[in-house]
């Protein structure tokens, strides 16, 4: 935006520019014309006429000379906005990718979470009623994990290890108890990999 509002700045300030040299060219044309007509006869007012074609000729040269600069600056200032033009026209279409990519991301995601919801509620639907309610009191204790593995004598859940008098009650527990862990009271889930 910067670099438009420099270019249309100098592209204004070029018509005024070539305005004022149009301006003295179309005097000093007249002057000229007056001064070829022979209608001047006083030598002081010829000379008088002289002098001004002579200062408008220096003005137009000087103002002709500002005009050029306006136009190298202004021309350095179209190849600013189209370099510009181009760099968020690349980011736009980066922008664009990756928005698609998300999207995708998230509709994939959304896929999941639909299958994941659906196999929980399966899963959930065979659980007894008051181990669901338990489970759900701790997972919403424990910031979304209420039951954790037991994994070569280690909880998943608080990465602490049971002590030995832990174990042994593990160990002795029938197979379909409930067993919690004594640091971080998450559900603890047997497997064949739990050390026992």
């Amino acid at each position: 935006m910067a670099a438009q509002t420099e270019e249309s700045d100098c592209a204004r300030e070029q018509t005024k520019a070539e305005q004022d040299v149009d301006q003295v060219r179309q005097r000093a044309a007249r002057d000229q014309q007056r001064l070829d007509s022979g209608a001047i006869t006083s030598p002081k007012d010829l000379e008088n006429l002289q002098h001004e074609i002579t200062s408008l000729a220096k003005r137009q040269g000087n103002l002709e000379d500002v005009v050029l600069e306006i136009m190298e600056r202004r021309e350095s200032a179209q190849e600013r906005v189209s370099e510009l033009t181009e760099r968020v026209s690349s980011v736009q279409s980066k922008i664009d990718s990756a928005t698609e990519r998300r999207t995708a991301a998230y509709q994939e995601l959304d896929g999941e979470a639909a299958a994941v919801t659906k196999e929980r509620e399966v899963v959930a639907g065979s659980v007894p009623a008051d181990l669901l309610k338990l489970y759900e009191k701790l997972r919403e204790q424990q910031g979304g994990v209420g039951a954790a593995r037991l994994y070569q004598r280690r909880c998943e859940g608080c990465q602490l290890e049971l002590n030995i008098t832990e174990v042994n009650e593990v160990k002795a527990a029938a197979r379909d108890a409930v067993l919690r862990c004594e640091n971080c009271r998450r559900i603890l889930v047997r497997t064949s990999e739990s050390g026992l």
